[in-house]
């Protein structure tokens, strides 16, 4: 039987073929690869069959390889594939329809076949620093994302994306105001693995210093009480049906227009389930507001995330929550800390809280 031609990786020995020899510089080594003689170099070098290579391996001389577009054979599929740490300036809708830039760390993946070697990771930063000079983000990752799986010819996209939001806030009695910087993510996931039946999942991730005065201090001390600041971080599923809003606690209002689940909201909520919030600027008056506000309103960390809770239930617009209160004590050598979640099922894998 007559074997079938090849196409050896020497430019030497097998006319201007570059770019096959670039194959071997780059060692890609497909399991039915043998190996020739360099004859310049008198090394080994992998010979592969026309079949063996892909297209690009067969268009002209000055074409460069695509070696992520490569098949692979072993069979393994990967859920997220793609890039990590990207830093981009995007545009945020803000409560009152004026943008805010924010500098964001985002993270954006695709998942890949098992026959398809690598994600190419241009593409990502390419759509990124489109959507970064063209776009204001708000409730729109799904088309963010079909555009993701269209360029990448994937079944399913993901993206993280994490960033301080500043909110103007005033002080309690003087207004002075100054920015408060809130550390915020989104977490979106696309799968179309199934096209007449897609998911599509949007989490947003919130984390809002308050501070709590210790119930128990003040219970036992002849006079003053313990206090600290602490965290309220937050992971809520945004509803993202069409059938108007509903809440945990099953209240429905269909025809209804879709809530939008603004930040500012959401920090208000948090903020009023503590002891007092913390504010970025305070003169005496104020402070004397926050400490005696302090003082008549005691809360454990339990105590904060029973009252969150209860309020996340009924607020339309979220389909679900991961919740954890966390109180940096300040007379004890631990934390305090209360978690609890509700409908909290991510599509992808479980985002951090911000």
């Amino acid at each position: 039987m007559n074997n079938p031609p090849r196409i050896v990786t020497s430019r030497y020995a097998s006319g201007d073929s570059a770019i096959v020899r670039a194959m071997a510089v780059l060692k890609y080594q497909p399991p039915c690869a043998t190996l020739e003689r360099d004859f310049l170099t008198n090394r080994k070098v992998r010979s592969l069959r026309p079949s063996d290579l892909p297209s690009a391996a067969l268009q002209p001389p000055d074409a460069l390889l695509d070696v992520q577009a490569y098949a692979d054979a072993r069979g393994v599929a990967l859920a997220r594939a793609g890039v990590r740490d990207v830093q981009m300036p995007f545009r945020l809708l803000q409560k009152d329809g004026r943008a805010q830039t924010v500098a964001a760390r985002v993270s954006m993946t695709t998942r890949l076949a098992p026959e398809v070697k690598g994600a190419h990771m241009s593409r990502f930063i390419i759509q990124l620093a489109e959507w970064s000079r063209l776009h204001t983000l708000s409730l729109n990752f799904n088309a963010m994302l079909q555009e993701t799986m269209m360029r990448l010819e994937a079944p399913a996209a993901a993206l993280d994306l994490s960033f301080p939001y500043f909110i103007d806030k005033k002080a309690p009695v003087t207004d002075h105001s100054a920015p408060m910087a809130y550390r915020c993510s989104f977490h979106a996931h696309l799968n179309c693995a199934n096209p007449d039946a897609p998911e599509f999942q949007l989490i947003l991730g919130l984390t809002v210093p308050i501070a709590t005065l210790c119930p128990c201090s003040k219970a036992i001390s002849d006079y003053g009480a313990h206090n600290q600041r602490a965290e309220i971080r937050l992971l809520s599923v945004m509803q993202t049906t069409d059938n108007g809003p509903q809440t945990l606690n099953g209240a429905h209002h269909p025809g209804e227009d879709h809530p939008m689940v603004w930040i500012e909201d959401l920090v208000s909520a948090l903020e009023s389930c503590a002891s007092c919030p913390v504010y970025p600027v305070l003169k005496r008056e104020d402070e004397k507001y926050v400490t005696e506000r302090q003082y008549d309103n005691p809360k454990f960390v339990e105590d904060v995330a029973r009252d969150a809770i209860l309020l996340l239930r009924d607020l339309p617009g979220v389909a679900g929550f991961a919740l954890e209160v966390e109180a940096l004590e300040s007379i004890h050598g631990h934390n305090a800390w209360a978690g609890h979640e509700e409908g909290f099922s991510p599509l992808g894998l479980r985002p951090a809280f911000p």
